[in-house]
């Protein structure tokens, strides 16, 4: 069955993680991703700690096998040319590429794609129908688009730090990268619907994709800016300040959420726990109240899960219809039966090995009735397919390729 872009080329300029997840996305849909990368250097995440190999998994080197994890996972069905783009040879190289290609994705500090010459209006020039996609810290314009950022960086300036942790801790960043993966995401979304516009009008555009935006849009979603006035800390913990109750509660042995957001659901919390006697107190029964009185409310709670297991107290609340989960570990979403029927976590396959056993990975996260995506090759090695794309695609004899290959062009 035929992935829904398969047919389309996308040359992949981008390292660490933003870059690397959209083009993982847009592989995963049967896009064609060329990784570019310098024959010297490679991947740098694929250089770098944790590391998989045939020993196991470690945070130094142990075999010439090894491969940084997280490259192993973002570079899944992606195939891997080493290019020197400072040499003549490998830009015309590349130029020949972009003549070839649908769509370019580069996640450079602002600035650099000029100083290299592959720049979109460099590009536009050559394929006046490629999509083109800048991924940046702070965007392409304004006064501080030329600074540079990681994840937590653009967590912090976007105020979602600040927001997130206990009104009496400091501010403190998500447990992922979530930045980097928002930021990607938001990319994969602009270039299919750029990818629909071409195929509407004929025309590529340029996308300049800013995380601080993509998170900004996110967080601001919240009325944050009227906490103040609201009388409310910038960070609740895992509250959710427009409703109550709504927070992570302990159990004999772990956590649950219990959300809220109408006054039934409250009355069968009540119901559930036992308390039977406040469905329809004063106090409580509206969502204005119960907010008033949240720290009550959290306390009827918390004394009834505090005497179950995490599983004695979801199988109570489901009974009574409450909406509620457990807080899971990660060995706990390992073996959740429930991902396992979605097919969602897989064995990651090493590119000389197989598959590692312990290391495990997501799958293809969207669902398509007609057109599935996945993925089915592992990460490539360095300048793996050198041959397949310079050879086949671009035409240049093997004697070519292997001169290049001596004067360090790839």
């Amino acid at each position: 069955m035929p992935k829904p872009l398969e047919g389309f080329r996308v040359l992949d300029l981008t390292q660490f993680y933003s870059g690397p997840w959209t083009t993982l996305l847009l592989a995963g849909l049967g896009a064609e991703v060329i990784k570019v990368n310098h024959p010297a250097t490679g991947d740098v995440v694929a250089m770098g700690p944790p590391y998989a190999g045939p020993e196991g998994v470690s945070f130094h080197k142990q075999t010439e096998d090894d491969l940084g994890i997280a490259y192993l996972k973002r570079t899944r069905d992606k195939k891997s040319l080493t290019l020197n783009l400072k040499d003549p040879r490998g830009l015309d190289l590349f130029y020949r590429l972009v003549d070839e290609a649908d769509v370019l994705v580069e996640n450079f500090s602002v600035g650099v794609t000029e100083r290299l010459k592959i720049d979109y209006e460099t590009l536009e020039k050559r394929n006046p129908r490629l999509v083109y996609c800048s991924i940046t810290a702070y965007g392409q314009s304004g006064p501080d688009a030329r600074l540079k950022g990681y994840d937590a960086v653009t967590q912090a300036v976007s105020g979602l730090m600040n927001l997130t942790g206990f009104p009496d801790g400091p501010p403190t960043k998500a447990g992922s990268a979530i930045a980097d993966s928002i930021g990607g995401t938001f990319a994969f979304s602009a270039i299919t619907t750029a990818l629909l516009h071409r195929e509407r009008t004929g025309e590529g555009q340029w996308l300049d994709v800013s995380m601080v935006d993509c998170l900004l849009s996110l967080v601001f979603d919240e009325p944050m800016d009227c906490y103040e006035a609201l009388g409310l800390p910038d960070r609740l913990g895992n509250r959710i300040m427009r409703l109550s109750p709504f927070n992570a509660y302990p159990a004999s042995d772990g956590w649950l959420v219990i959300g809220s957001g109408t006054d039934e659901h409250w009355n069968n919390i009540l119901r559930a726990v036992g308390r039977d006697e406040l469905v329809g107190d004063p106090r409580y029964a509206d969502l204005s109240g119960r907010i008033t009185n949240n720290d009550e409310v959290d306390a009827v709670i918390t004394e009834w899960t505090e005497k179950h297991t995490v599983e004695e107290a979801l199988a109570e609340l489901r009974r009574y219809d409450v909406i509620c989960g457990p807080v899971h570990t990660i060995r706990d979403i390992l073996a959740w039966p429930h991902l396992k029927a979605r097919g969602m976590i897989e064995d990651l396959p090493h590119p000389t090995l197989g598959n590692l056993g312990e290391v495990k990975t997501a799958a293809f996260p969207l669902k398509f009735s007609k057109t599935p995506g996945g993925y089915e090759a592992p990460a490539p090695l360095s300048g793996l397919h050198n041959g397949e794309i310079l050879g086949d695609l671009l035409g240049l004899s093997k004697e070519e390729i292997d001169r290049l290959k001596e004067d360090g062009v790839i």
